[in-house]
């Protein structure tokens, strides 16, 4: 008996060193703060001594990790749990939209927690250190694999960019001046992820051109008649335009001309022919004759039915009867000369009365003869045209 009473103090010692000790706690939930003093030590227990539910998505944070609410706590001290309730949020990916319950911390932690393993070029909205708020809509789009061809060079990175552009910036390639993208910059990453950037470059030359210069006849009182001689010197002038070269990659593409600007206008080459009349005379054929001018021409001679037709001309264009004493003259002389005098070497003195053809490449006068005193011709001689001086002078003679 004596024994049995020995023993029953040491059991409830030992009963008594077994029973966990009531601590302080504190227990932060729904914007408020709950404290209590509790010998529990399983957070849904001390939940549940508090009042407060705890939802299936909803977190127990212990020393700020998550502590699983069915398991005691070891803790021989004060205890503080944080309750983070779920929220609903919209999760949009390329696969398309979903709904998500979480109590997760940030955007980040909510997307793991979805399965979404998050790779640094990926694009997230909000970033992922932002805090979650109820009805947040996050946008998820992953990156993709990417070629981009440029400066002769093939660069592999990936994106999530919105736009080619974007990527290009992204990979430190960006378009600069006229450069541009295949596809081009505003358009979305191409399904291959072939990105091609050529590159542009425009120069612009001033090209110089010469500008060739005119001939001109002009009269000069200082120049005798069928005289020549040059009075201005031409001169090319000079034109500047403009040249714009664009090249891509290199490689020339288009060569445009940017208007022309005359820097100096070509000069005209002036070739004087004389207008000065001179009054000469000359012994010829044992004749003195006085004359105005003297052409070198080739003589041949024609009658009646000599005029190189079937048929016979008895008159002239001037109705004067074709014998000897008469000339014919190419037809752009005649008007200026019908009925003037002259004197031909061999032949005598005569009148312009009639017209003939002509050659393309010399002077030539045809003198008449009746046919029974025909003589044929056919050489050089000089024609004197004599005094008077007709009103009307043909400067410059042509050939017919």
């Amino acid at each position: 008996m004596k024994r049995i009473a020995w023993l029953a103090p040491s059991l409830l010692l030992l009963l008594a060193s077994c029973q966990t000790s009531a601590v302080p706690v504190t227990i932060f939930a729904d914007g408020g703060t709950f404290t209590l003093t509790s010998a529990e030590r399983v957070p849904a227990d001390l939940l549940a001594e508090a009042g407060l539910a705890l939802g299936a998505d909803d977190r127990v944070l212990y020393l700020g990790s998550p502590a699983p609410p069915d398991t005691a706590l070891d803790a021989a001290g004060p205890i503080t749990l944080t309750v983070r309730r779920a929220l609903t949020v919209t999760l949009v990916t390329p696969e398309g939209t979903r709904v998500l319950h979480t109590s997760a911390a940030s955007v980040g932690q909510a997307l793991t927690e979805a399965g979404i393993l998050l790779a640094a070029a990926d694009r997230v909205d909000p970033p992922v250190e932002a805090r979650l708020v109820d009805g947040l809509t996050i946008t998820y789009q992953p990156a993709a694999g990417l070629v981009i061809t440029a400066d002769g060079m093939q660069v592999q990175t990936r994106s999530a960019a919105a736009t080619v552009g974007q990527a290009l910036a992204e990979a430190g390639i960006p378009l600069v001046g006229l450069d541009y993208a295949v596809p081009s910059e505003e358009s979305p990453l191409p399904a291959d992820g072939q990105i091609r950037v050529v590159r542009v470059v425009e120069s612009v030359a001033l090209v110089q051109k010469s500008l060739a210069y005119t001939s001109r006849f002009e009269g000069s009182a200082d120049l005798e008649l069928d005289q020549q001689d040059v009075l201005q010197a031409g001169e090319p002038g000079l034109a500047v335009s403009r040249v714009r070269v664009r090249s891509e990659d290199g490689a020339e593409t288009a060569r445009t001309t940017e208007g022309e600007v005359v820097i100096r206008p070509p000069q005209d080459r002036v070739v004087g022919f004389g207008t000065k009349v001179v009054i000469r005379t000359a012994t010829v054929d044992g004749v003195s004759i006085t004359y105005w001018r003297a052409v070198r021409v080739y003589a041949t001679s024609y009658s009646p039915c000599r005029s190189g037709v079937s048929a016979c001309y008895y008159y002239t264009s001037s109705r004067k009867k074709v014998q000897i004493g008469v000339i014919a003259v190419a037809s752009r002389w005649y008007p200026y000369l019908v009925g003037t005098g002259v004197y031909v070497p061999g032949y005598g003195f005569a009148t312009v009365e009639d017209i003939g053809g002509g050659f393309p490449d010399r002077y030539w006068i045809d003198l008449a003869y009746s046919d029974d005193d025909w003589v044929g011709w056919g050489e050089y001689v000089t024609l004197y045209f004599l005094t008077p001086v007709p009103p009307t002078i043909q400067y410059v003679l042509p050939y017919r």
